[in-house]
């Protein structure tokens, strides 16, 4: 029988195996084959086997993935792996946990543990849910007793003094290790000192007793070693072999574990040894050192990664620092101080000098200056006034303001920066499936190296054979890592990605830095990206001042455009109101893409726009009112023509100030030879003046948002990678078909939701930080590689003892665990370099 069912759960190939090889051993299963695209199990079987059956088995397995008959509907929490999460576990963490090496792409955990695929201690992640909990206080007699202030206990009266907070999943790893590791030590160290006597001549301890003796005390200190401080390490090796996730800990658990039992076996059976196993006093040659000192140091790398592991999202957290725990709410002129999860949308806050802003909104009353610098990267204080924007977690200077919450919670920017950030860091960049294939084949590569060192060194090893070979085979084991591969390229682009955050450059994937390396054209848009998208009226102009006044002309531009949320429709309506112009009700309004806007206004037909809307609209355009438009646009204005009921009757002239960044940005990205284009809706004249301003070769005018797809494709076609940089709607579909699309922070939600990078202060000077970004993670991720690559293709020779025919230059086993341990540290603080790296 034959069966297909659906699978839920699966992100990645070693998900797959892992499913595929269950199903296999139910009893009854033929064959079983995952397909990971259409997440669908075949099953052959003898006979029919419930679906149950197969449910009972991955749940047994760990209940990381559900079967279901295929095609049904089945709801979410009915899946194991998309069953709600946890409630947070105590301590200030988040409760959600993901694999440093990210075997399983993006998958996460709730609860704290060991990759199921590479065995190594998840790690927590960082967000504001963590940091926002309110300070509460407690009884010291009554700890049950629990306030959100300050106060007396009710049951005895005694002062509350405020409750320590819990310890962090990662710290609480990280002491739970370092406990061990000092367990570890005091247990090896005398038995270091044991063995190493055996150098000492006429060694002084074979006084006191006899060396078989010091054997067995050395098998009892063991015992602590083995089965406590460093028993996870055999746990995820046996794991990794069952699973056939063979990993890092597969080979230290093969090795240490082979040194340990031949150890015990020697001592309770000697005479099934040769003589060259054993020493003059006729006991067998222990190793109960080189397994305990062997797995005690790769402890100890466990012990330095976790506290690596901490400093590589140091960005994150810096950025969680920035979140305040309180705020002060005006409610009918009353001041109070609530906690931020309570503030609700609407709400009038009071954020007095020094304090740090509480959510997102804008400014009602006052004027300040606000630190943005750990959101922009930016360190200049910029000025706000009634109506600008605030974001969360900058600080307010040295005046106090009223503000009214617009963004709450996790749609805060700030929540949205640490959530990208996270999200990107556990992306899988391109440049990583090398190490993923390499990964695949290490382990197996490395345990056959192994054996053929074995039986190298016993059939042409010099006497004693067995013992050379056994200890050389035990080196290239432990020598060997696999997780310094593993850990290459995603320490580097967590790193980056942080460092990008702290400089206003938000990454949307690893993919994102990898190809942004690569650009070599980059698309600008005019408006609100060159410009800084805060056009203002300069003039207001009749063509039939018989008919229509200016005053006029203005009322009707400024009522049409009140329906509109367009930057240049607001900037009609805001001088429209500064003139005291009466707002009219429009009907029958909509916008033409690239074009203009039409509606009725006081019973006249109106449309509103370039030359396309006049063509569009059937309003002809003389040579007298080209030429008059001409002469703004020359100067780098817009100008929007109004025809009134099919006649173009009057024009509005518009000025969009060049940013101050724009030109310096432009020429810093041509001089790293990449091709800068700008495209625009606008008309030729305005994009020409706006072009030789900027020293732009390149540019073209009246371009809709379908006309911009097309010069993408164009250029893709032709064999460019192409970056393209915008802030509206009508940029995100080129933005979507880019190679990296860049958003303007400042710009709309949907170009942001079709970029792969953000720029959170919205100039161009941040895709020169960017680039800078890119390159350098890029260049850190390949000298990882390297370093990896090189450690474990000159580790396994040495080890397996190229150099003894040449130099008499052989391994120990301790030495290739204390290179192995540093193997990985040395590639996270390389990645950690990237910290101090300038990008500007």
């Amino acid at each position: 029988m034959k069966h297909t069912y659906h699978i839920q759960g699966m992100t990645c190939n070693g998900c797959r195996n892992h499913v595929e090889q269950t199903l296999s051993k139910v009893e009854g299963v033929t064959d079983a084959s995952v397909n990971l695209e259409k997440e669908e199990a075949t099953i052959e079987m003898e006979s029919h086997i419930s679906i149950e059956t197969f449910q009972k088995a991955l749940k047994q397995d760990g209940g990381s993935y559900s079967i279901h008959k295929s095609g049904e509907h089945y709801h979410d929490d009915d899946s194991a792996s998309a069953k709600p999460k946890k409630a947070k576990p105590e301590g200030k963490g988040t409760g959600t946990f993901y694999c440093p090496m990210h075997c399983e792409g993006d998958k996460t955990y709730d609860k704290p543990g060991d990759c199921p695929v590479c065995g190594m201690d998840l790690v927590e992640e960082q967000n504001l849910s963590a940091t926002t909990t309110t300070e509460q206080w407690t009884c010291p007699m009554h700890p049950e007793i629990v306030k959100d202030e300050p106060g007396s206990c009710p049951i005895c009266g005694m002062d509350l003094v405020p409750m320590e907070p819990d310890l962090s999943a990662e710290e609480k790893s990280y002491n739970k290790l370092i406990k061990k590791f000092w367990i570890a030590v005091a247990f090896t160290l005398p038995i270091f000192l044991i063995a190493m006597s055996e150098m000492i001549p006429n060694n002084p301890l074979y006084d006191v007793m006899e060396q078989k003796w010091w054997n067995w005390i050395q098998f009892g200190l063991s015992i602590p070693v083995v089965f406590y401080a460093t028993w996870m390490f055999f746990e995820r090796a046996y794991r990794s072999i069952k699973t056939w996730n063979l990993n890092m800990f597969t080979l230290i658990g093969i090795g240490a574990g082979v040194a340990w039992l031949f150890s015990v076996f020697g001592m309770l059976f000697p005479d099934f040894f040769p003589e060259q196993f054993k020493t003059e006093s006729g006991a067998v040659h222990v190793y109960f050192e080189a397994a305990t000192v062997i797995l005690t140091l790769v402890l100890m790398g466990q012990v330095l990664e976790a506290r690596a592991h901490s400093k590589t999202n140091s960005a994150v957290k810096e950025l969680l620092k920035l979140a305040p725990n309180k705020a002060v709410r005006v409610v009918d002129g009353n001041e109070e101080e609530v906690s931020i999860d309570q503030i609700e949308k609407g709400d009038v806050l009071r954020v007095k000098p020094g304090d740090k802003i509480p959510v997102d909104g804008k400014i009602t009353e006052g004027e300040t200056t606000v630190d943005e610098s750990m959101i922009s990267g930016e360190p200049i204080p910029v000025n706000k006034s009634v109506d600008d924007k605030v974001s969360s977690g900058t600080i307010n200077g040295n005046q106090s303001f009223l503000m009214e919450a617009e963004k709450v919670g996790s749609e805060t920017l700030l929540s949205q920066i640490i959530h990208m950030v996270n999200d990107a860091s556990r992306s899988r960049a391109p440049i990583q499936k090398l190490a993923d294939t390499v990964s695949g084949y290490f382990v197996p590569v490395v345990v056959i190296i192994a054996v053929i060192t074995f039986i190298v060194w016993a059939i042409w090893g010099p006497e004693p054979a067995y013992v050379y070979a056994l200890v050389n085979a035990i080196a290239v084991l432990i020598i060997a890592c696999p997780c310094a591969l593993g850990l290459a390229t995603p320490m580097s682009v967590m790193v980056g990605v942080g460092k990008g955050a702290q400089n206003g450059v938000l990454i949307k994937n690893a993919e994102a830095l990898e190809k942004m390396d690569k650009v070599d054209t980059l698309i600008v848009d005019k408006t609100g990206t060159i410009t800084e998208g805060k056009p203002t009226v300069e003039k207001i102009g009749s063509f039939d001042e018989s008919r229509f006044r200016e005053s006029e002309i203005l009322h009707l531009i400024a009522s049409l455009n009140s329906s509109s949320e367009h930057p240049l429709a607001e900037a009609t309506v805001k001088y429209g109101k500064e003139q005291k112009v009466e707002i009219s009700k429009t009907e029958n309004f909509s916008a033409v893409t690239g074009k203009g806007v039409e509606g009725t206004v006081d019973g006249k037909k109106l449309d509103l726009g370039n030359a396309k809307m006049m063509e569009y609209a059937n309003a002809k355009l003389s040579p007298e009112m080209e030429t008059e438009a001409q002469s703004f646009q020359k100067q780098g204005k817009t100008v929007s023509y109004l025809s009134i009921d099919g006649e173009v009757s009057g024009y509005v002239v518009i000025g969009d100030k060049i940013k101050e960044t724009s030109a310096k940005a432009i020429k810093e990205l041509q001089d790293k030879g990449i091709e800068v284009i700008m495209l625009t809706g606008d008309n030729h004249d305005t994009a020409q003046a706006v072009a030789s301003k900027l020293n732009l070769a390149d540019f073209k005018a009246g371009m809709l948002p379908e006309n911009k797809l097309d010069e993408v494709k164009k250029l893709q076609e032709q064999g460019h990678v192409v970056a393209m940089a915008g802030d509206g709607i009508n940029d995100a579909p080129a933005l979507a078909k880019s190679d990296v699309g860049i958003a303007m922070g400042t710009g709309t939600d949907v170009a942001i939701e079709s970029a792969m990078i953000t720029l959170v202060k919205g100039d161009l000077h941040g895709i020169v930080k960017a680039r800078n970004l890119s390159h350098k993670v890029m260049r850190n991720i390949k000298q990882n590689l390297f370093f990896a690559m090189i450690y474990n293709t000159l580790g396994v020779p040495i080890a397996a003892g190229v150099l003894f025919p040449f130099f008499g230059i052989l391994l120990s086993p301790m030495i290739a665990a204390l290179a192995m341990s540093f193997s990985s540290v040395s590639v996270i603080a390389n990645a950690l370099r990237l910290r101090t790296e300038s990008i500007n």
